[in-house]
């Protein structure tokens, strides 16, 4: 008898802050890689599919992102120069009659 299956991990790469598109807030995201990797007798051997998606903490929405962009991420959270910004970064408020 030959026991296989699947089983999913999930890291968390970067914490960013950013405007959430389902809020409008501008909060704390999450970027994940999930990953489904493929298993023999309880036993992980290689992966089958890899996801990534940013959940923001203020409402829990989930965007699905491509593997390039959650690439982008990562380098602005590691702070690497020139790496293009996705999403809209938080701007420090300012009253309007300061």
């Amino acid at each position: 008898m030959i026991i296989f299956g699947t089983k999913g991990y999930l890291y968390q790469l970067a914490i960013l802050t950013l405007v959430c598109g389902q809020c409008g807030n501008p909060a704390a995201h999450t970027l994940r890689k999930r990953v489904m990797k493929f298993t023999l007798f309880f036993v992980p051997l290689f992966p089958i599919s890899t996801k990534y998606a940013t959940q923001c903490t203020f409402c829990g929405a989930e965007q699905k992102l491509s593997k390039k962009q959650a690439e982008q991420l990562q380098a602005q959270a590691a702070g690497a120069p020139g790496a293009p910004a996705y999403g809209q970064p938080q701007q420090p408020y300012q009253h309007p009659g300061a």
